[in-house]
């Protein structure tokens, strides 16, 4: 657990905060490439991609924090604490998805194509966030013996052998972005990209869901079990419904 990533003449540079942003950096980066490479107007992608990254930042909070709202109403302070780590990435897309239909008519860009090129941005971000929350102990795996585990904090700091969770997502992000690339150019129409990466990420993490460690009195079936299974079946609707017949 490395809370603190590291300090420089008296300023803390927090490790979760740190690599949200080196994630969303790096992800604006290959939004810009992907758009480029899909013909859309980069620059217009660009300002779309950065206010719905603010409203995706606002909705992950907020899950997050109504996921542990018996914590937060006791302290409401703490919800916009940036030393208070915690964001639900559903939530995320939740909001910035249907902000993003007046948003992208406004800048009179494709909505297909843009979330196409959106979620290789989101993968890209994935991939550094999961690091952050490995450091930050946070999102951590249940205790397990198996071979896959590894000596691990939780968000309370209590170290085991778990199954480093933050890990396997961070691998999944690289397995479907790699795919993702792959695929791309043989889909039938543009949003196919983002429809069947978001219902291969969520499927996936219906299994990461139930590896993670759960909170004293919480039930195996989480919100994000649910959010899951609700996005698998609206992904493969949509795609059934898109793909030319």
């Amino acid at each position: 657990m490395r809370l603190i990533l590291f300090q420089w003449r008296g300023i803390t540079i927090w490790s979760y905060p740190a690599m949200l942003y080196l994630g969303l950096v790096a992800g604006v980066v290959a939004g810009n490439v992907a758009a480029h490479a899909a013909g859309l107007d980069a620059f217009r992608v660009y300002v779309a991609t950065l206010i719905l990254i603010v409203a995706a930042l606002v909705g992950a909070r907020l899950l997050h924090v109504a996921s542990y709202w018996r914590l937060y109403r006791r302290s409401p302070q703490r919800i916009w604490d940036r030393r208070d780590s915690g964001a639900a990435q559903y939530g995320g897309l939740a909001l910035a998805l249907p902000l993003s239909v007046p948003l992208l008519a406004a800048l009179n860009l494709p909505l297909g194509g843009f979330w196409d090129v959106g979620m290789l941005t989101i993968l890209v971000g994935m991939i550094f966030t999961r690091i952050g929350c490995l450091l930050n102990g946070c999102c951590g795996g249940r205790p397990s013996n198996g071979w896959l585990s590894m000596y691990l904090p939780n968000h309370r700091g209590v170290w085991a052998r778990r199954i480093p969770t933050q890990c396997l997502e961070a691998g999944l992000a690289v397995v479907l972005m790699v795919a993702a690339v792959t695929v791309w150019r043989w889909l039938p129409f543009p949003g196919a990209l983002f429809l069947l990466v978001t219902a291969g990420y969520a499927a996936a993490r219906l299994g990461l869901e139930s590896l993670r460690e759960l909170d004293p009195g919480a039930g195996r079936f989480t919100i994000h079990h649910a959010l899951s299974v609700l996005l698998v079946v609206m992904s493969l609707a949509a795609l059934a419904a898109g793909w030319p017949r």
